[in-house]
């Protein structure tokens, strides 16, 4: 992990987003106390692991990988009638 003062991050931003996007974490410093972190973004979830890490801590319960016999017959509810809108109207109107 590399550590820059908040000068030398402005001054070389671009030298440490290289870092950041090569997977390193930089920790900027003010007058010698971490203020902030730039870690590279990810669009996804923590990954292995990390997730072991999570469950190591009691944090996360790992899965099983399979979702159980009640969530793969889940169909949606119908509303033959259009209650549910109606209601949502309704309730929307009243708020202002």
């Amino acid at each position: 992990m590399k550590k820059a003062s908040v000068s030398e991050a402005k001054a070389a931003l671009s030298e440490y987003l290289s870092r950041v996007k090569r997977g390193e974490e930089v920790v900027i410093t003010e007058r010698g106390h971490p203020v902030a972190k730039i870690i590279p973004f990810r669009t996804q979830g923590p990954s292995v692991d990390e997730r072991r890490e999570l469950a190591r801590q009691g944090i996360l319960e790992l899965g099983k990988g399979k979702l159980s016999h009640p969530f793969k017959e889940i169909s949606p509810v119908g509303d033959p009638e259009g209650l549910v809108l109606k209601a949502l109207l309704e309730e929307r109107e009243n708020e202002n």
